[in-house]
């Protein structure tokens, strides 16, 4: 419930307080649904026989895992966000909704929403404990995720490193969807050239996981997305003040003003 409240909440917030429009919730959603589905075309029938082939080395997984992500979510948000500029659809302005809307498919509705439906759910059928169902789904339960049975003590601190990871999935989608429009809207290359390493090093750190902990692998992967973003907003500002030197440039002097000799 806190993940769908805060990334469908930032939505309506950019959509009253800033910009975003409702090209930008449907690009964003192509860009998402696009990679994902991608990504599944892919590793379907494919991840069995490469994981047999290079063992289950995190370094082997996690090369297998980024470069998809790097490709598909980061390369296909800029794909879209492209053919979406040429259709004057989206701008430079968009830049920033249209990360907080891949965002938004990303843990709002892919993750966030089956999620909630599950659980509520399992708390109809659990509720009633003396029922079949109950005893049967809670037999079940215990084995296959005994974490839903945890008391508040050991539930908590996984709570919230789940929360972190949701966080750190908002601002990575955050980064390169700003970086994708803007790459795309200006037409500079080299701030798509910026978003892969993030796309990369995401999906490559998954693998890792159950080496490095769970608390440290979700507090790297938050410096990591955290960094970005500094990259991210400083590549924003950037060209935000080279776009108003620009357009002042192109503004004519007035009537009777002598014309810049520069």
């Amino acid at each position: 419930m806190v993940v769908i409240s805060f990334s469908a909440g930032l939505v309506l917030y950019w959509h009253f307080a800033r910009r975003f429009t409702r090209w930008t919730l449907l690009y964003s959603l192509v860009a998402y649904g696009g990679a994902i589905a991608l990504k599944y075309g892919v590793q379907i029938p494919t991840f069995h026989a490469y994981s047999q082939a290079v063992g289950s080395a995190p370094a082997a997984l996690g090369l297998y895992y980024g470069v998809q992500t790097a490709l598909f979510e980061v390369g296909g948000a800029y794909v879209v966000a492209s053919y979406a500029v040429s259709k004057r659809k989206l701008s430079d302005a968009d830049a920033t909704g249209y990360g907080i809307g891949l965002a938004f498919w990303e843990n709002g509705v892919l993750i966030g929403l089956p999620l909630l439906v599950e659980y509520i759910a399992l708390y109809a059928v659990l509720s009633v404990p003396g029922s079949a169902a109950a005893q049967a789904a809670s037999s079940l339960l215990s084995k296959s995720s005994p974490g839903l049975f945890y008391g508040p003590a050991q539930a908590l601190p996984l709570i919230g490193l789940s929360l972190l990871e949701r966080v750190s999935s908002l601002i990575a989608h955050l980064s390169w969807g700003v970086l994708a429009v803007l790459a795309a809207a200006l037409g500079r290359r080299k701030y798509l050239a910026a978003a892969f390493p993030l796309g990369f090093i995401v999906d490559f750190l998954v693998p890792f996981a159950g080496v490095m902990g769970l608390g440290v692998f979700e507090f790297t992967l938050f410096a990591v997305s955290l960094a970005f973003l500094v990259v991210t907003l400083a590549i924003a500002r950037g060209a935000k003040k080279g776009a108003a030197a620009a357009a002042v440039e192109t503004v004519p002097p007035a009537a009777g003003a002598p014309a810049s000799d520069g």
